[in-house]
């Protein structure tokens, strides 16, 4: 598909792209060129209050699993028979 770059830098994502990725406005887009090409990525962004939650949750996991009391595995098929064998 070919867009144009108009006025001010601003392209238009073709909509069928825009459905396709479930893309709504206000979303946010990392942009970046990577050896010639210009590359457009869907992002999440959180808060700055959930990065906290999200750190301790993490580090909760981390000490569950430096105790053993969280399951390691090697391979998400291994996940899988574990859950199915529960």
């Amino acid at each position: 598909m070919l867009a144009e770059l108009r006025q001010k830098s601003q392209v238009t994502i073709p909509k069928d792209i825009i459905i396709k990725l479930g893309l709504s406005e206000g979303d946010k887009l990392d942009i970046f060129e990577k050896n010639g090409t210009i590359c457009i990525i869907p992002v999440v962004v959180y808060p700055k209050n959930h990065l906290s939650e999200l750190r301790q949750e993490i580090d909760d996991i981390k000490a569950k699993i430096a105790s053993g009391e969280q399951p390691v595995f090697d391979s998400v098929d291994a996940l899988f028979d574990k859950l199915e064998a529960d």
